[in-house]
């Protein structure tokens, strides 16, 4: 097997290569970098394939989704006004089983290789670990660290000696309570999510009061409901 490189010279961070091959994704003007969406669609299923095998692709029809995805990764904030996204919240990305959700957000942060990246963590290990260290596994999602909770909503119940919770509620909340900590003392941790629940079912799943805090956590992005199954 090959194993391909991915790297990226610092005063070039417009240009990322992989293996013998670069990709330009931009124009670097003085330490601004216009990116040019096609070029990041061609760099994203090229870096797909190494990722995820040579049947990988980007569809077309992902291409709104992608769009949005893609300026408010790179932070355009002039462009995520025009699209209506606030670049100071986190992710929702919603959609049907198979769009390609989970594998859209582990190659995001591939276009830029000078920023720090989130976690991607599945929310049924999350509660996993909940079932067996308790209420600390809380704690630990509750940082100053970026998190991206992939399949929110499918997760079972948490129980620790007996007693319920639900743990990614209660995480959720926490990481709300975050957002509101003063600049003055702390960075405010992104957070991002994956799910295929809808509005009405992610409030049937976690209540009214998560639900409330969570149109003021994230932009929501979502996935037509007649998406691609990518994995059949």
């Amino acid at each position: 097997m090959i194993k391909f490189t991915s790297h990226f010279d610092p005063k070039k961070p417009h240009i990322i290569t992989e293996g013998a091959v670069s990709f330009q994704l931009g124009d670097l003007k003085g330490n601004v970098i216009s990116y040019d969406f096609k070029k990041v669609l061609i760099y994203l299923e090229a870096k797909g394939k190494l990722l995820f095998g040579k049947h990988f692709k980007i569809h077309e029809d992902d291409h709104d989704v992608l769009l949005k995805l893609v300026t408010y990764y790179i932070q355009d904030e002039a462009y995520c006004k025009h699209l209506g996204i606030d670049p100071k919240k986190g992710i929702l990305l919603s959609g049907p089983v198979g769009c390609g959700k989970t594998t859209l957000m582990k190659l995001l942060p591939h276009i830029t290789p000078y920023k720090k990246s989130f976690k991607l963590i599945p929310a049924r290990n999350i509660v996993f670990g909940f079932n067996n260290i308790g209420f600390k596994i809380i704690e630990d999602y509750s940082d100053d660290q970026a998190y991206c909770f992939d399949d929110l909503g499918v997760e079972p119940t948490g129980r620790h000696f007996g007693t319920d919770c639900n743990v990614m509620g209660e995480i959720l909340l926490s990481r709300y309570e975050l957002t509101n900590i003063p600049d003055t003392f702390q960075k405010h941790p992104k957070t991002h999510i994956t799910t295929n629940l809808n509005a009405q079912e992610l409030e049937e799943k976690y209540g009214e009061r998560v639900r409330s805090r969570m149109r003021a956590m994230f932009n929501l992005f979502a996935f037509d409901k007649n998406a691609t199954d990518k994995r059949k």
